[in-house]
């Protein structure tokens, strides 16, 4: 485990900072949305565990961190493995004692098949690093958060929500369909301690997801046409942007959002309503 704390002297503040003195965990903190939400957090006070498998994106994003005047750590972390998840989780508390808010966001596509094709090894895979791993952050963090409540984000899709037509997305589509039922069941079981339980499904974002992704000869061969005459998202007439993503994050994270909870936002330029 990378286990590194940055810091640098804070400037002068400019603007209000909804989330000064606050402790978050961001998992697949070190691209695509997980590192915009990270950047965006620190700007506004929050000191970063930046949880990823080694990769020198994660050292990059803990420099952006640096660079706004933040406080970061990087944790080795694989999220389907319970022991590494409860070793980044005590590397937060060493570092400053506390747990405020978790972006369980890592994820991966996995293999793309007809079900017939996919094998168990694929499901497990998919299942264990999306739905099971989300499981293991929150609930390693769950007991640091119970005495002064807190914000638990989850990234979801709206692949397994609001979207079925994506052949051979089974096993991701389950995996995502699992989180928004474990994160209202979260909501309710954690409400009584002040913790907050939402849910962000965005949908096609700028990100290197596809690098997580292995698609099969059969489903290549399976295409449904996009009817908008525009492409697949009519509000953005493109992919999101992780940024934006990342000021939902910013506003789930905060007291702006205190009296939300067990709900799913969607965030896709209408994507799932073609």
């Amino acid at each position: 485990m990378m286990n590194h704390t940055m810091t640098m002297n804070k400037p002068a503040q400019t603007s209000e900072k909804k989330l000064e003195g606050k402790v978050a965990i961001i998992t697949g903190a070190g691209s695509g949305i997980g590192r915009a939400a990270a950047k965006k957090l620190a700007e506004h006070g929050a000191k970063i565990c930046l949880m990823d498998l080694k990769d020198e994106r994660t050292e990059e994003a803990a420099s952006e961190i640096v660079a706004v005047g933040g406080e970061a750590i990087a944790a080795d972390v694989d999220i389907s493995d319970p022991d590494r998840v409860a070793l980044g989780v005590e590397a937060v508390l060493d570092t400053w004692g506390k747990i405020d808010i978790v972006f369980a966001n890592a994820g991966i596509n996995g293999r793309i098949a007809p079900i017939e094709e996919l094998t168990p090894e694929d499901w497990d895979q998919t299942l264990n690093t999306n739905l099971k791993g989300t499981f293991l952050v929150v609930k390693y963090a769950i007991p640091h958060m119970k005495e002064n409540g807190g914000s638990i984000i989850i990234t979801s899709s709206i692949n397994g929500s609001r979207k079925f037509h994506s052949f051979g997305m089974s096993a991701y589509s389950s995996s995502k369909a699992g989180q928004v039922a474990f994160a209202k069941m979260a909501a309710l079981e954690l409400a009584r301690y002040r913790i907050r339980v939402n849910v962000i499904c965005p949908g096609a974002i700028e990100t290197n997801i596809d690098e997580n992704t292995f698609q099969s000869p059969e489903v290549k061969e399976i295409q449904i046409p996009v009817k908008y005459p525009e492409g697949s998202q009519p509000l953005e007439h493109g992919p999101g942007k992780p940024e934006q993503v990342a000021d939902l994050v910013l506003f789930l994270a905060s007291e702006d959002s205190s009296h939300i909870t067990g709900t799913e936002v969607y965030i896709d330029g209408a994507e799932s309503l073609l």
